[in-house]
Formats: C-alpha cells, sequence, structure tokens
C-alpha cells in the first residue's frame, strides 16, 4: 500500500488514541477517591450514577467516575485491577470501536467496563461470546463485580425453557452465545404475540472474539425449520441425480499451466468454468456452469431449467448441491 494512502486510512487513529489516553488519565485522577470508600458507599455508586442519568447527565459524563467505581470493585472482589491500557479499550468499546488485544492483556476484564457503564441506563446489555463454557464462566466470574456492585447477571444456555431465558435477559447484564442469542431474535419475530417473547429490546453488546462472530460464523445462516405441508417428492427426486453432477474447477487466465492443459484461449481477466458445477470453500457458496444445468435438465427430464414452472425445482437443485458439497454429517449438522 502506497505510504500516503496509508496515512490518510489512519490519520484518525492518533486523534482516537489521544482521546483514550486521556480518558485512562481522568479515570487515574480520580482512583484514590474510590478507594477509600467502604464497599457500601461504592455499590451506592450505582444508584447515585442512575440518578444522574434520570437528571440529564450522558454515560460519556459518567464515564470516568464509573469506570474508575468498576476498576475499584474489580479489585476488591477479584484482586485484579484494571491497567491503563485495559481502561483504554474499555472506552473503545463504549464507543462502539473494535478493539485488538494482545493475548494476555486482560479482554474479559476489560469488557466490565463498558459493560457496567451501558447497564446503567436499565436497558440491558448483551455479552456475546463463542461458546457455552465460555458464557457460563464469565458470567459467574466477571458476575463477581456487576453483583458486588448491585447488578443482576443472567446467562443464556442451550436447553433453557422460554420462561428461564426470559428471566435472564431482563438482568442488567446478559451473557450468551451468537447462535442463542441470534435463535431467541428469530423466534421471538415468529411469536404471536409480545408476552410469547423472550428478548426485551436490543441497547448494547459487546461482542468477544469479533473476528469470529461477525466473520467466520456469519458464513452459517441461522435458520429455523418447522413441518410443512408440502411433499418431500421433489427432494428425492433432485437427491437422486446429485452424484450423477461432476465437481469442476474455476480456471482464470493467469493461470497459464490448467490453460495451456486444457487448450484454452482467455484473455486477461477471464475465467473459464469446468464440470457441472464448482465450489468456494471459503465462501461457502456454489455454481451451476451452463453445462451443468443442461446435464441437470436431462437427468430431471425437463425443458428450460429457468421457466417459471422450474424455479422451485431450481432452488431445490441449488440447495441439494450445496448440502452435498459444503455440509458434512456429524460436522456441520447432526441428525438424531
Amino acid at each position: 500500500m502506497p505510504a500516503i494512502i496509508d496515512s490518510v486510512l489512519r490519520a484518525g487513529e492518533g486523534k482516537t488514541q489521544r482521546k483514550l489516553k486521556r480518558i485512562a488519565s481522568q479515570v487515574n485522577s480520580i482512583e484514590e477517591d474510590f478507594a477509600v470508600l467502604s464497599d457500601a458507599e461504592l455499590r451506592a455508586m450505582t444508584d447515585e450514577f442512575r440518578q444522574r442519568l434520570v437528571n440529564g447527565e450522558s454515560l460519556d459524563d459518567l464515564l470516568p467516575e464509573a469506570f474508575a467505581t468498576v476498576r475499584e470493585a474489580a479489585r476488591r472482589t477479584l484482586g485484579q485491577r484494571h491497567f491503563d491500557v485495559q481502561i483504554m479499550g474499555g472506552a473503545a468499546l463504549h464507543m462502539g470501536n473494535i478493539a485488538e488485544m494482545k493475548t494476555g492483556e486482560g479482554k474479559t476484564l476489560t469488557g466490565v467496563l463498558p459493560a457496567y457503564l451501558n447497564a446503567l441506563s436499565g436497558k440491558g446489555v448483551h455479552i456475546v461470546t463463542v461458546n457455552d463454557y465460555l458464557a457460563h464462566r464469565d458470567a459467574e466470574w466477571m458476575g463477581r463485580v456487576h453483583r458486588f456492585l448491585g447488578l443482576d447477571v443472567g446467562v443464556i444456555l442451550a436447553n433453557m425453557e422460554p420462561d428461564e431465558r426470559r428471566t435472564q435477559y431482563r438482568a442488567d447484564i446478559t451473557y450468551g452465545t451468537n447462535n442463542e442469542f441470534g435463535f431467541d431474535y428469530l423466534r421471538d419475530n415468529m411469536a404471536w404475540g409480545l408476552e410469547e417473547c423472550v428478548q426485551r429490546g436490543h441497547n448494547f453488546a459487546i461482542v468477544d472474539e469479533v473476528d469470529s462472530i461477525l466473520i467466520d460464523e456469519a458464513r452459517t445462516p441461522l435458520i429455523i425449520s418447522g413441518p410443512t405441508d408440502q411433499t418431500t417428492d421433489k427432494y428425492a427426486r433432485v437427491r437422486k441425480i446429485i452424484p450423477e453432477l461432476e465437481l469442476g474447477e474455476e480456471i482464470e487466465a493467469s493461470d497459464t499451466q490448467r490453460v495451456a492443459e486444457l487448450g484454452l484461449q482467455l484473455n486477461e481477466g477471464q475465467k473459464y468454468l469446468t464440470g457441472d458445477y464448482i465450489v468456494d470453500e471459503k465462501q461457502r457458496t456454489i455454481g451451476v456452469t451452463d453445462e451443468g444445468w443442461e446435464t441437470i435438465e436431462k437427468l430431471l427430464g425437463i425443458g428450460n431449467i429457468a421457466d417459471a414452472e422450474n424455479w422451485e425445482l431450481k432452488h431445490y437443485v441449488e440447495t441439494a448441491i450445496k448440502a452435498h458439497a459444503l455440509y458434512k454429517r456429524d460436522v456441520e449438522y447432526v441428525v438424531k
């Protein structure tokens, strides 16, 4: 990347870092004021902060004092004091940024800061983790800090009944996995009335392992399936032809060796598809070639697959190829 472009893209980083350092300095400057408070006085700060919000102050106004409160509470309950880099990371998360922290810098403890601050509004905070173990562990471990300060902490785990989920979502801070939060959201959108919903809104969320959840995990859609009045004849019909299809490859003009082997003549930027379908493992997608559609039409004994009466069948074919090529039983799915 040219140096001038890199400098333009990074132009705002220095300003953001200076702002975060100022916040850390503010928190440090009042640290001793909170260290001398009794446990009851420290816990009472939560009620004071909430009242100040009602009186018109913003969360940004409360941030230095709230962070100092959490730092002292963590020292008393966990024996761990937030370092400046954790204060800066917590402020970055509160401002809606992604904070990348090195191994050992304590990202779990960092998340307690913005979680507490945003929970003061009473609208709830979601902490999104990658598995049930971490959700349960962090709810118990970091929850000690929040409970010490008078907040309720909940956790969403697999196999919980709706009533129990509803109770956990009413907590000030709720831990859970992206799948549990996602499926609860989908089920709530299918509910017949508000009384059947388990979530109470989406105010503020902290996503742990954001690259895994928002990139890797996001490639797999969350789907709720149920019984249907449609017959399964078309599925069975399509499934029988899938083994007859040939997996191909996408050949680019730059791949001179393969181009020569196949005797192709491609211009720069052109691509050539072989076989009946190709698979993109990285993007988790499949594509059917023109020759592939001709083969499918012959195997199914139909006319043009693009005709309106065959649209549904075309969807079944694409779904069946994708299932066959990308989803392995007992790896991506299980059957019980």
